[in-house]
């Protein structure tokens, strides 16, 4: 019955696990961005200047449990549900945020900055449906044999090279005026929590199995991958929101999350012998369209533009009706040099003209 339930139900199951995670991950960043407000009222030092007050406020752990739930709601989504089908409701958490923020933090978003967040959400839709699906890995000999491939070693030694000029070089400087900055580090720093993440899912599944992985080194270092990786990006993902609006942090965070993560994952198992030519050029649509959207959330996030202030054209507008002329008929000599007489006598306000001749 356990497998007629899966095939019948299953994925309306996984469908609702993944919108449920986008409800949980959207309010998280809502109730983080709450806590470290009263963390500002306060007096407390702030978690850009590197304070960690946040840590014993109830409202700060209530939203860093509510984005724990919400991973989990995710996790059990693919396990019912496709992952061209869960990956792509994930970008529900992106609205949900900018909706709920609008509501209980006041931050408004503008016409442009709407738009943009809707092309982000298209754009990560069509990149991760064009993107192939994952090479099983059964094993963590499997796994440790992908890691140890010298196009991943590279790739892993160039990000964290990257991340590590971005944090003592980069954001020291630039951190609390580029809103880029923070949200890179946290999205450079997701591609190693994810692959942990796998590696340590795979780990799980053989030790129930019955697998010797417990003498097998590759879990240990992946846990302790996993605990760095989560903690800086739980530091600066604070950072940026104490800073800037949360209605630009997060959908630009899920952006640049979800395409480092989608390349990492290529790297990582090989997906691009099975690409064919319509998901490659769907691939690159979705993500130039993810660099448009950016652009329009980061761009133009500081004009007052609304639906009311949109021009309205009218196809046949109303003329004004025009007023009559008046007509002196040559008969009325009074009118007329009355108004000879008023035109000639200057005003008492009007000045003395002075002309100035340049020879």
């Amino acid at each position: 019955w356990k497998e007629r339930f899966r095939q019948n139900y299953g994925f309306y199951v996984g469908l609702g696990l993944a919108f449920l995670s986008s409800f949980l991950i959207g309010s998280s960043v809502i109730l983080k961005k709450k806590g470290l407000q009263r963390l500002v009222a306060s007096g407390a030092t702030r978690a850009v200047d590197g304070g960690y007050g946040y840590l014993k406020d109830a409202m700060w752990w209530a939203g860093f449990l509510t984005m724990a739930a919400g991973e989990v709601a995710n996790f059990g989504a693919y396990a019912f549900a496709p992952a061209t089908v869960v990956t792509p409701l994930g970008a529900l958490s992106v609205l949900i945020s900018a909706i709920l923020s609008s509501y209980f933090l006041g931050e408004s978003l503008n016409l442009l900055g709407k738009l943009g967040c809707v092309i982000c959400v298209a754009g990560s839709t069509v990149m991760v449906i064009h993107a192939p699906e994952e090479e099983k890995v059964a094993t963590v000999v499997e796994m440790a044999a992908k890691m140890k491939d010298t196009g991943y070693i590279v790739f892993a030694v160039l990000l964290l090279v990257f991340c590590l000029i971005l944090i003592f070089v980069v954001a020291p400087r630039y951190g609390q005026r580029n809103i880029l900055v923070y949200i890179i580090i946290c999205s450079v720093i997701g591609a190693f929590s994810v692959s942990a993440v796998k590696g340590l899912g795979i780990t799980i599944k053989n030790f129930f199995q019955g697998m010797p992985v417990v003498r097998h080194p590759l879990p240990y270092i992946l846990s302790l991958i996993l605990a760095l990786s989560l903690s800086t990006q739980v530091n600066f993902l604070n950072r940026a929101l104490d800073i800037f609006n949360t209605s630009l942090v997060f959908p630009i965070y899920y952006v640049f999350f979800t395409t480092v993560v989608v390349t990492s994952s290529v790297i990582l198992f090989k997906e691009w012998h099975s690409m064919s030519a319509v998901d490659i050029v769907g691939t690159l649509s979705g993500f130039v369209t993810i660099i448009l959207g950016v652009f329009m959330l980061h761009a133009f996030k500081d004009l007052d533009i609304s639906q009311t202030s949109l021009p309205h054209m009218h196809k046949n507008p109303t003329p004004s009706p025009t007023p009559e002329p008046t007509v002196i008929r040559l008969e009325d000599k009074n009118v007329l040099v009355d108004n000879i007489e008023l035109s000639s006598t200057p005003s008492p306000e009007e000045k003395p003209r002075v002309f100035i001749i340049h020879s």
